[in-house]
């Protein structure tokens, strides 16, 4: 940052980081891949060496709010953004905002399958959403990275799997659209997931359009910019 920034003084700085943040966005409560970062005070020493005020939030959520503002979500006043990678993560965004929450949202650990049935092979009981449609645990399945399974049986499981979990996330917050991002959504096809989520989806006369991310690896400097910017609009 102090990098790019150069001779200018830095005003604020924001950005995302993996894991449920806590209510007061200073430090992370939890987070199975930096545990070391768990319970430490994450914005006071960011804001101590860049010397300005410092906003952390939930990684996917500030490329959610990028996808929502900048993205495939630009006009909609109710978005859900999903990222499929190594784990499973979202974020709802209302008239351009990340949604209020107390520890923010983790939609990869809710159940799809309680007693393991669905999927015995998959390992988990309570089987959590992350357990059976994550990049992880592909890899953990199938012995191989995403990006290296080119079988079509595979990623026709792993639509359907994620049909499953967009159904609850989709009946809990009732978006306009739901974006889905993430590398793993690099091998899926968008129109078997919407296919497997129409033969699910019953409580609504029709599904909210499912579209895949536009923003890539920029999602989250789009997110962190248009917070920033809000924030200053509101400060006027």
């Amino acid at each position: 940052m102090r990098e790019l920034a150069g001779v200018r003084p830095i005003r604020a700085a924001a950005g995302g980081i993996a894991g449920p943040i806590d209510r007061e966005k200073t430090r992370l409560v939890n987070s199975p891949h930096i545990s070391g970062w768990v319970q430490k005070p994450l914005q006071r020493e960011l804001g101590k060496i860049l010397d300005a005020p410092v906003y952390v939030e939930n990684d996917a959520a500030m490329v959610g709010l990028g996808e929502a503002t900048y993205g495939e979500g630009k006009g909609k006043e109710i978005v859900v953004y999903i990222t499929v990678s190594t784990g499973i993560g979202g974020v709802r965004v209302l008239d351009g905002a990340i949604d209020r929450s107390a520890m923010g949202f983790e939609p990869g650990h809710q159940i799809i399958d309680a007693d393991g049935t669905l999927c015995p092979e998959c390992g988990s009981v309570p089987g959590y959403f992350e357990k059976y449609a994550s990049g992880s645990a592909i890899e953990l399945r199938y012995g191989g990275k995403p990006c290296e399974i080119k079988d079509p049986a595979v990623w026709e499981e792993e639509a359907r799997f994620l049909a499953y979990g967009l159904n609850n996330t989709i009946v809990h917050w009732s978006p306009d659209i739901l974006i889905l991002g993430g590398s793993v959504m690099q091998s899926v096809s968008i129109e078997r997931v919407r296919f497997h989520l129409r033969t699910v989806l019953k409580i609504f006369p029709r599904p909210p359009f499912i579209a895949g991310a536009v923003l890539g690896d920029f999602g989250g400097l789009y997110g962190a910019l248009h917070f920033l910017n809000h924030l200053h609009k509101q400060k006027r």
